[in-house]
């Protein structure tokens, strides 16, 4: 017969190859959900499995005899991008949806994602069965890998932090993620078949005899004075960079800070210094101010490094001293 893409069915709770939802003295049985063309996925909390259809969410629950498991409808108006786009945090689950992201802790809600046009923009509507989820707990971060607009495979990723509520994304080809459990780092696979252990020295590993450089970078959103309708006038900078647990005897740090008159056009002014750690002395010693001249009416600072093996840097709180010139 024609399989129901919305049939659920469990065996016996003390045979589980037994199937037969007809014999009354065993828990064999099956559910039909109620709404939605199939079911896409289903995940499990330590009170309930989640079961996704195309279409809806439903909860699914053990509730004893005589009809052993019972479902509920929890939304009826969310989508989910493949099988494998859900993860379970605890007593949450995070998943993308076809146009959004979403939370479960009770009741549906749709999370605020301040990147979210970037990543619908450019991806692969033709692919949504590829994207993959993940959870890296040592940093209360949920991935999901996706395949851009131009790829038939999973090349970007985009983060929600969940402890600090925000969000960054980047380039990574990954089709599964493992976080950590019986081992201590998380585990992803990468395309060519390798698995790579995360979290887990300076240095990107290529293949099992190539290290390259780890390319590692943090930019800021625009910065501006007032209601932004004034020019600054930025003369120096502070930098508050750490760089503890390198390998590399003599590490350096780019910050760049760029200038921009009005939204939308190219950064303009540009002033590029490196930080550095001597290697002669037995403390950390850092770059003590950058003398800069730089004008306009939003600033953008990036920290950044792509050079060095065995580079490990951590960005402070760095302190800009600027002020206001004029609205011309």
């Amino acid at each position: 017969s024609t399989q129901d893409p919305l049939l659920i069915r469990f065996s016996d709770a003390e045979d589980a190859g037994y199937w037969d939802i007809t014999d009354d003295l065993k828990d064999a049985g099956d559910l039909t959900i109620s709404s939605g063309s199939e079911i896409v996925s289903a995940i499990e909390t330590r009170q309930e499995i989640l079961v996704f259809t195309d279409a809806s969410l439903h909860s699914m629950q053990y509730i004893g005899q005589p009809f052993i498991f019972g479902i509920n409808s929890i939304s009826e108006n969310i989508t989910i991008a493949g099988p494998l786009a859900a993860v379970a945090v605890e007593d949450a689950v995070f998943w993308m949806g076809k146009n959004e992201f979403y939370l479960y802790g009770g009741s549906v809600q749709r999370i605020p994602c301040t990147v979210r046009d970037y990543v619908y923009s450019d991806i692969n509507k033709n692919q949504f069965e590829k994207v993959v989820g993940g959870v890296n707990s040592s940093f209360g971060e949920v991935w999901w890998f996706y395949p851009s607009s131009d790829s038939t495979s999973n090349n970007r990723y985009v983060v929600y932090n969940y402890v600090q509520k925000i969000w960054y994304y980047g380039s990574l080809e990954r089709s599964y993620w493992l976080d950590r459990g019986i081992l201590p780092n998380p585990i992803g696979a990468g395309l060519n078949g390798i698995l790579f252990f995360h979290e887990s020295g300076n240095d990107d590993a290529v293949d099992e005899q190539t290290l390259n450089p780890m390319t590692a970078y943090i930019e800021s959103s625009p910065i501006d004075i007032g209601e932004g309708d004034s020019y600054m006038f930025v003369s120096r900078m502070l930098p508050d960079v750490s760089f503890r647990e390198s390998e590399n005897e003599n590490p350096t740090l780019d910050l760049t800070i760029k200038m921009q008159d009005y939204p939308g056009e190219d950064f303009g002014q540009t002033k590029q210094s490196a930080v550095t750690r001597s290697a002669t002395v037995p403390i950390e010693q850092y770059t003590d101010q950058i003398n800069l001249r730089l004008r306009g009416r939003s600033m953008v600072l990036r920290a950044e490094s792509s050079d060095q093996l065995k580079t490990k840097w951590r960005l402070g709180s760095p302190r800009v001293d600027l002020r206001p010139d004029g609205r011309k």
